[in-house]
Formats: structure tokens, C-alpha cells, sequence
């Protein structure tokens, strides 16, 4: 038997999201068409109005509403230092902990010659020109997971960044070998923050 249309597009919809299989697509799909028409019309505005209102910052590369973003524009912020991360997700992470606050660059991924990603696909340009244009940045962390591409990442920013004098730090390895920042817990990331080493 075969659903009516409306209800295959939109199991097919949610199938297209991470770690969606069809049983759970399906559970989602008629969960949604029980759902009061309200809010099935504030959830539709929603997913509208994330995908046509958020863009990345101009400076940073982090996700906003405005730009430059609200932590770009924070003076309160610890101008000294910029710690770079992989993903916009590793920003909130990192943040939510509450023990850096500093800035942050995103780099939208990490070098990776399986998957013909380079250093021109990655948003490093920007943090050069960061650099560059402000004489009062005396530390850039390095964030990147501790995977193979996060390593190498790690290490082709630090001989882009030490000619110039500044510090560059990495994340100690208090992340586990292979994981994510996204899934790691406050105490892991704080411990990891403080115990960072130069490379």
C-alpha cells in the first residue's frame, strides 16, 4: 500500500534530514499531520525564516541575523584572542561553557584531499586579513576535532599564523580521539580549553 502523495513528500522531506532512516520519517510525518494547524504553520514559517534570514558573518564566519554578529561587536570581549573552530555548532559548544571569552573565526570544514577540500575552500582568507588589520590579537586557538583533516588543519594554520609573531595554541587533547566538539560535555571542553598547548 502506498501513501497519498502529500504524506510520501513529505516522509520523503524528512528522510533528506541527518540520521533520518524511513521508519522514523514516516513516524514524523504523521506526527506532523496530527499536529494542530497552527503549529504545523508556525513550524513551516520557521524552517522559512532560518533559511532566508540567517547568513554568515562577514567577519567571523559564524551563523547571524546581523552583521557582523553579536559576538563580533561585543567590546566586552577579549580582543587579545580568536579561537578557531571548524563549525558554527563548535561556536555554541565552546561558548555555552561560559570560560572563554574571547572571539571566534569559522572555518566551514577542514582540509580533506579525499574529499578534494583545500585551504581556498575554507574560510582562512578572512581570519589572515583578521589578523592583518588588528595589531591587538596576541593568540589564535585552534580548535579543530581531533581527526586526521582536524590535525592537519591544525598544523597548516600554525605555519600560516607564527611568521607573523602570534601565539597559536591548540586545544589539548582532552577530546577523545576521533570526536566531535558538538557532542563533548562542558567539563570536557573547559578542560580542553584550559590545557591547550602551542604548536
Amino acid at each position: 500500500m502506498q501513501y497519498p502523495e502529500p504524506i510520501e513528500r513529505l516522509i520523503d522531506s524528512y528522510m533528506k534530514l541527518p540520521g533520518i532512516g524511513e521508519k522514523t520519517a514516516t513516524r514524523l510525518a504523521f506526527f506532523t499531520i496530527d499536529m494542530d494547524q497552527d503549529d504545523v504553520a508556525a513550524f513551516a514559517s520557521s524552517l522559512t525564516a532560518a533559511k532566508t534570514q540567517l547568513h554568515y558573518c562577514s567577519v567571523c564566519g559564524n551563523i547571524t541575523d546581523d552583521d557582523p554578529c553579536s559576538i563580533c561587536t561585543d567590546t566586552s570581549r577579549d580582543q587579545t584572542k580568536i579561537l578557531v573552530v571548524e563549525q558554527v555548532k563548535d561556536v555554541m559548544s565552546i561558548d555555552r561553557m561560559d570560560e572563554y571569552h574571547g572571539l571566534y573565526h569559522v572555518l566551514h570544514g577542514v582540509m580533506s584531499p579525499l574529499e578534494g577540500t583545500g585551504p581556498e575552500d575554507l574560510n582562512i582568507a578572512s581570519l589572515l586579513h583578521r589578523l592583518q588589520d588588528n595589531d591587538a590579537v596576541n593568540e589564535v586557538i585552534v580548535a579543530t576535532n581531533a581527526t586526521p583533516e582536524g590535525e592537519a588543519t591544525a598544523m597548516y594554520l600554525a605555519r600560516l599564523i607564527k611568521p607573523a609573531g602570534i601565539r597559536v595554541t591548540r586545544l589539548a587533547h582532552g577530546l577523545a580521539v576521533g570526536s566531535d566538539i558538538e557532542y563533548a560535555d562542558q567539563m570536557t571542553l573547559m578542560k580542553a580549553v584550559e590545557g591547550r598547548t602551542e604548536i
